[in-house]
């Protein structure tokens, strides 16, 4: 049983390291994690915030976050914006990049891969006529060990690319077994994982063309939020698009990006 002493404790440390708002979910809290704890052999939540602290780099602080981060995703989810971006953004790329063919895309929370090696399949499916001459390989990034474990992996249940066009089924996917499949080597290779911090500075060193950072923010609140938001545009090349979640939306008066439609904003 959870003390309210040690909620707090466990609210104010992923507020503070992670930029996550859990005030109001003690009972996502203790759903997560009291079994973890039975079967690490934690007395208490106590014991297991003291081994945190202490290592903040060691095993127990890297399967909190594990254990609290929501993963929940899939392929082509919320499609229209990959139709946006086939049929508006990458046009435009394609005529302003023309020089450098180097093109910087950024997926900001992974997870376990399906957005990654979507936008992978959709860049790989648009310039498959330039002969490998663009570098379109995507940075994606999660705070979360675990997933980025298993994206990296690739390996996925056939029935959860059942939305995939069937040729892209085709071209990017190797059978493993009547119900698996894997992510083909080629299209491994135009995904770099790195696990990160959206607290930490952002570490690039060139400006991005595009950054999909989509349904992560509900987790922020409205500070950590905007503060975010804004070193994103900071980042970004002029004319940088940012995507976030469908069911997300920014305080317009607090940033300089230009809305462009729902979820989708320009520098």
């Amino acid at each position: 049983m959870i003390t309210e002493k040690e909620f707090i404790r466990i609210v104010n440390y992923v507020k503070k390291n992670f930029g996550i708002e859990l005030s109001q979910k003690k009972t996502l809290i203790t759903g997560r994690l009291d079994n973890y704890l039975s079967r690490n052999g934690y007395d208490s939540y106590t014991q297991l915030m003291d081994c945190v602290e202490r290592n903040p780099n060691g095993d127990e602080a890297r399967d909190l976050i594990d254990n609290l981060t929501t993963n929940h995703t899939y392929f082509m989810r919320e499609v229209e914006h990959f139709h946006f971006l086939k049929e508006v953004v990458l046009p435009e790329v394609k005529k302003s990049l023309s020089t450098t063919k180097d093109l910087r895309t950024w997926c900001a929370a992974a997870s376990t891969g399906e957005e990654p090696y979507t936008l992978a399949m959709i860049m790989k499916d648009f310039f498959s006529l330039e002969d490998g001459r663009w570098d379109t390989t995507v940075l994606a990034t999660d705070i979360s060990t675990k997933v980025l474990e298993f994206a990296s992996k690739g390996k996925y249940l056939k029935e959860q690319i059942e939305p995939l066009p069937d040729t892209w089924k085709r071209r990017f996917f190797k059978s493993l077994n009547s119900e698996e499949c894997v992510v083909t080597d080629d299209l491994k290779k135009e995904v770099i994982f790195r696990k990160f911090n959206l607290m930490d500075p952002l570490p690039f060193k060139q400006k991005l063309h595009i950054v999909f950072i989509r349904n992560v923010m509900i987790y922020f609140d409205e500070e950590t939020k905007i503060d975010l938001v804004n070193r994103i545009y900071d980042m970004l090349v002029p004319g940088g698009y940012m995507f976030i979640g469908t069911t997300e939306a920014i305080d317009k008066s607090r940033t300089k990006f230009q809305f462009v439609r729902p979820s989708v904003y320009r520098k």
